[in-house]
């Protein structure tokens, strides 16, 4: 099942912007050694940007609020953005803040590891949330993630719920403390991969029978749809008219850094446009491993006409 035509309503986008310093390297380094990168690259990131940018390639109508500093970077961030078809406009510039950071490391065989500096992501607030607020409809879709205050996240889901639209939380990174109850109960769906499913539920998935127990978890803590997605292992998606396994794309990877974000976009895409969570569920997949078959963050977001060709050349 593909998407068909454009979103009528936007799809929303609560969440961080980062500026990416990827390198690309044979193997990571042990503790104190230094190692020569393959090469590297300056390019925009940020679990926000990256999903918004990932459902405007999808040719969605995409809104992104979120905070950037006042600093060479931010102008940086905004450029990228309007290249990838997502207006800037929504993104309030703090003078007193440094625009978001993220260091990436990817090695030989598409791993990555990444360390991030908030800055201007960690001071978004309820006056953030006062500028989403008035743009939501009923039914609406927002997407969102762990890389702002977790205050500020509670209360933005509080927001998106009083309205009526339809929270899809991406619980990553897994604050240290975990998620607390009222996340779980006022998101629509989460959709942690392996080792934020073990940071939520302490169980670790592995395959779909792993999964479905995990997914299983996630019910009872409060939540009422769950996707555990397991990477190069395929998808596990699950709600109360049942579950489904979607077995992994074949693709060639080489750099895994935005295949979470892109599956998140896509997912947003196809739920707007009216499919049901299996068919949703194998969207995203497609678009995940799209992802992960070219460098960078936003960048590696795949486009609507690649994505209904993956689809069409390995059918479900």
């Amino acid at each position: 099942m593909f998407v068909t035509g454009s979103n009528k309503s936007p799809i929303f986008v609560f969440g961080s912007v980062n500026i990416d310093v990827s390198a690309r390297l044979n193997h990571f380094p042990v503790p104190g050694e230094t190692l020569h990168a393959r090469d590297a690259g300056l390019g925009l990131g940020g679990k926000g940007a990256n999903q918004a940018v990932a459902a405007a390639r999808l040719c969605a109508d995409v809104r992104l609020v979120g905070r950037t500093g006042d600093d060479p970077l931010a102008d940086f961030a905004a450029a990228a953005l309007r290249r990838h078809g997502v207006a800037p406009d929504d993104l309030y510039r703090s003078a007193a803040d440094l625009t978001g950071l993220a260091m990436i490391c990817t090695d030989s065989g598409g791993e990555n590891t990444i360390v991030v500096v908030g800055g201007a992501n960690m001071t978004i607030d309820a006056t953030d949330i006062a500028r989403l607020s008035p743009l939501l409809t009923p039914g609406a879709i927002v997407l969102t993630q762990c890389e702002i205050p977790m205050d500020t996240l509670r209360a933005a889901a509080r927001a998106i719920a009083q309205v009526g639209a339809r929270l899809i939380l991406d619980p990553a990174p897994v604050p240290e403390d975990g998620l607390d109850a009222e996340l779980f109960a006022l998101a629509e769906l989460m959709t942690p991969n392996e080792t934020e499913t073990e940071r939520l539920t302490g169980l670790r998935p592995h395959n779909a029978d792993s999964a479905r127990l995990a997914a299983d978890k996630l019910h009872r803590l409060g939540l009422r749809r769950a996707i555990v997605k397991l990477g190069a292992r395929g998808v596990l998606y699950s709600d109360a008219s049942g579950q489904g396994f979607v077995p992994p794309f074949a693709v060639v990877p080489i750099d895994s850094t935005a295949a979470g974000d892109c599956f998140n976009g896509g997912l947003a895409v196809a739920l707007s446009s009216g499919m049901d969570l299996a068919g949703a569920t194998r969207y995203a997949a497609a678009c995940g491993a799209l992802a992960t078959t070219r460098k960078g963050a936003a960048e590696a977001a795949p486009t609507r006409p690649e994505v209904e060709r993956l689809l069409a050349a390995q059918p479900g």
